[in-house]
């Protein structure tokens, strides 16, 4: 049994934007799996033991805690836009590399806080550069602060789930 050719070319006849490259959903996916990709291999690169999703957890934490008050694993989810299971099995990858600490909160035993450690610090003092770096060569002056591309996301990321965003 094979497609139905005629009903595939139906549906991209009548509901289309013409071909997935012209759907802004199917160029996201792909930018940011190939992002994902270029940083997992500059790192490496480098010699940096860090994946993206281990780095952007990491330097998330880092920067929720500037304050000095360690951020609990739920604020740090909705923080990063993550869904709390995968932040928490991040969490336990970075922990047994020793990059973060997650002592039980003193006024909350079932909440745990997520502290950089010393050795977290030093990893985020390797892979920034090399981070940034990656995002100057596939984004350019379109992805730099100010940048139209950052802008138009900022924008999109700023809209409530299920609104348009504001121009």
């Amino acid at each position: 049994m094979g497609n139905d050719a005629r009903a595939i070319s139906e549906l991209f006849r009548t509901a289309s934007l013409g071909a997935p490259e012209n759907a802004i959903g199917f160029v996201l996916w792909r930018v940011v799996n190939r992002y994902m990709r270029e940083v997992d291999r500059s790192l490496a690169t480098a010699g940096i033991n860090l994946t993206h999703l281990q780095f952007e957890t990491l330097i998330q934490a880092a920067w929720l805690g500037r304050s000095g008050e360690a951020a609990t694993q739920a604020e740090l989810a909705r923080f990063g836009g993550i869904q709390p299971m995968q932040v928490s099995h991040m969490l336990k990858t970075l922990e047994r590399k020793g990059l973060v600490a997650r002592p039980r909160d003193p006024s909350d035993v079932r909440t745990k806080r997520v502290e950089v450690t010393a050795a977290g610090l030093e990893a985020l003092r390797r892979a920034k550069p090399v981070v940034i770096d990656v995002q100057r060569r596939l984004f350019g002056e379109e992805g730099a602060p100010g940048g139209g591309l950052l802008n138009s996301l900022l924008r999109v990321c700023a809209s409530p789930e299920g609104a348009e965003p504001a121009e």
